[in-house]
């Protein structure tokens, strides 16, 4: 099974960049995309489906053009689990599961701290969601959860750890948060296969930033433990540009 996850920074627009002719060269099984700023109605649904994403299942935010997550596949997933159950994340639309013979994907949008009170939802929806995927792998133990995190892990996960030490992303009770998540049961599939410094998923439209791979690592595939032995790779296609994000691509055998 290959995943593909991409904070697409709004689904029409990547479209019009070229999206769907970089999807058809990689050609994953699913891709698992976020911030797609669009309702379902929106979209020419028919442009997906004729690259063999027949399974397609989208989850908006409830405020137009904001936020939203995606599912496509190729594969029919055995059950689709829009949202958690949480009711002000679910608002916002960041969570959607499908579920694959036994694999369970979420695609995730955790949100920014862009200032002090969504800096203060982030830090609520973090131990929220810790919570709810506790109860989640009892259920689905098989999981593997991409997505923008909004936060770097590691000073390697950052072009400038010093100066960023104080700014949303990269706080302290950010590092802590994902790193004890990780250590829930969760393995940083990247990082399994490639502990190498200036590997980054985002990069800031100002200041020629991603010319000059100005970065930060947001964007991760963790996979649970109990799937380490079907891990082939993982691997940051930075190549890709219809986004200030790129996409991110896991393979399991």
């Amino acid at each position: 099974m290959k995943i593909v996850s991409y904070n697409v920074n709004g689904i029409r627009a990547a479209v019009n960049k070229g999206f769907l002719d970089w999807l058809k060269t990689v050609n994953p099984d699913v891709v698992c995309l976020q911030e797609i700023k669009a309702n379902r109605d929106q979209l020419d649904l028919a442009i997906f489906e004729a690259l063999g994403y027949h399974y397609h299942y989208w989850y908006s935010a409830q405020k137009k053009g904001y936020s939203g997550v995606a599912i496509l596949a190729k594969i029919q997933p055995d059950h689709v689990e829009y949202g958690t159950g949480i009711d002000y994340m679910d608002f916002e639309g960041r969570n959607l599961r499908a579920d694959f013979n036994g694999v369970s994907v979420m695609s995730l949008y955790l949100p920014s701290g862009t200032n002090i009170a969504r800096l203060d939802h982030k830090l609520q929806y973090m131990a929220d969601f810790q919570d709810y995927v506790d109860d989640l792998k009892k259920e689905k133990p098989n999981l593997i959860i991409c997505g923008d995190y909004n936060i770097c892990h590691e000073a390697i996960d950052i072009h400038d750890p010093v100066r960023n030490k104080n700014v949303s992303g990269f706080l302290p009770v950010e590092r802590e948060w994902i790193g004890n998540f990780m250590d829930s049961g969760f393995i940083d599939s990247f990082r399994h296969f490639n502990k190498e410094p200036d590997n980054y998923t985002w990069w800031s439209y100002r200041a020629n930033s991603r010319a000059n791979n100005k970065g930060w690592r947001l964007d991760y595939g963790l996979v649970s433990r109990p799937l380490e032995s079907r891990l082939k790779r993982s691997v940051i296609l930075s190549q890709a540009v219809h986004s200030d994000h790129c996409p991110i691509l896991v393979e399991l055998e």
